[in-house]
């Protein structure tokens, strides 16, 4: 697994684009800048077959310090849920089956005649 960065997203889009990296690095910031607004505001944003991001309300509750054990308020607080779309569901899952490692294609099975005893 690799992480990557921001640049180098916006080093592949300029590429793939032919556009200034300069051009491509404002656009993915504006785009960055826009989710975090809209998501600020409450509002659920979907891109169809990548995902959607909403916002969810956690509640106040009680929880305890596993070091002290001491019993701790923690304050309401809103999080971001991201439910993956049709085709990063597909993407994510292509090749990979139960006895296969993760990264490499699974090969497929051929099917079973009628009749045979396996």
């Amino acid at each position: 697994m690799h992480t990557i960065t921001k640049k180098e997203l916006v080093d592949r889009i300029a590429e793939q684009t032919r556009q200034k990296r300069v051009v491509v690095k404002k656009i993915v910031q504006t785009f960055l800048d826009e989710i975090v607004e809209e998501l600020g505001q409450g509002n659920r944003l979907e891109f169809r077959d990548f995902g959607v991001f909403e916002t969810k309300e956690r509640a106040a509750r009680i929880a305890q310090n596993p070091k002290t054990l001491q019993r701790v308020h923690v304050p309401p607080k809103r999080t971001v849920k991201f439910k993956v779309g049709r085709l990063m569901k597909l993407k994510l899952s292509e090749g990979l089956t139960d006895d296969s490692p993760i990264g490499e294609p699974a090969t497929p099975t051929p099917p079973t005649p009628p009749g045979t005893i396996v």
